[in-house]
């Protein structure tokens, strides 16, 4: 069975994963299982470089096909902030979500709503030495101020889906991944992944 490394230490990014890619006979491995520590800057200047060099740098560790994704909430309101800062907005060194959530919220207070924004997903799949291939899922909604939901992660309980009438965090994973960033940036993968998960060369 080949494997395919999921280059994240994000227990939530981990958990959609695993379920988006349920039916393939790959199996998904963690840097964790694999022993493998890195210290990845992320020092692109888009989502797109960002993945690529998390994929690089795991895949010539691991020596296996790697997954990687970089990914952002878009505030139209903020010109796109947080952007590929998502993950690093609060100025808390030690920030978790809530305080990530609860800078933006501080962000949008005294601006009228509502307050469209976009999640967005960029993903890397590279095996070293080999072509890189890249996808791409964008989810739009609006961020609300107050959370409702426990069932995401990261911005889910503020970003509201009109289309749904609640926000990502009140989704079950399954109805999560139909439509969200990262399940339609797997959806766009899915030639190559079918490839990988058939051991053809890719």
């Amino acid at each position: 069975m080949s494997k395919l490394l999921i280059a994240s230490n994000n227990p939530g990014k981990i958990r959609e994963y695993r379920s988006l890619l349920q039916g393939y006979t790959f199996e998904l491995v963690t840097p964790e299982q694999l022993n493998i520590s890195l210290k990845v800057d992320e020092t692109g200047n888009s989502y797109a470089e960002n993945a690529i060099i998390k994929a690089n740098a795991y895949a010539q560790a691991s020596g296996y096909p790697t997954l990687a994704d970089d990914s952002g909430l878009e505030v139209d309101l903020l010109n796109g902030l947080p952007g590929i800062y998502s993950a690093r907005f609060s100025p808390n060194k030690n920030a978790d979500d809530a305080d990530r959530r609860k800078r933006l919220l501080e962000q949008l207070k005294n601006k009228p709503r509502p307050w469209l924004a976009h999640f967005h997903c960029s993903i890397a799949i590279v095996h070293p030495g080999k072509k890189v291939h890249f996808s791409e899922g964008i989810c739009n909604g609006e961020i609300i101020p107050e959370e409702r939901g426990f069932l995401g992660f990261g911005y889910d309980p503020i970003f509201f889906l009109p289309q749904r009438g609640c926000t990502m965090a009140e989704l079950t994973l399954q109805e999560k991944n139909q439509l969200s960033h990262r399940g339609l940036a797997i959806q766009a993968a899915k030639p190559i992944l079918d490839r990988l998960n058939k051991n053809l060369d890719y």
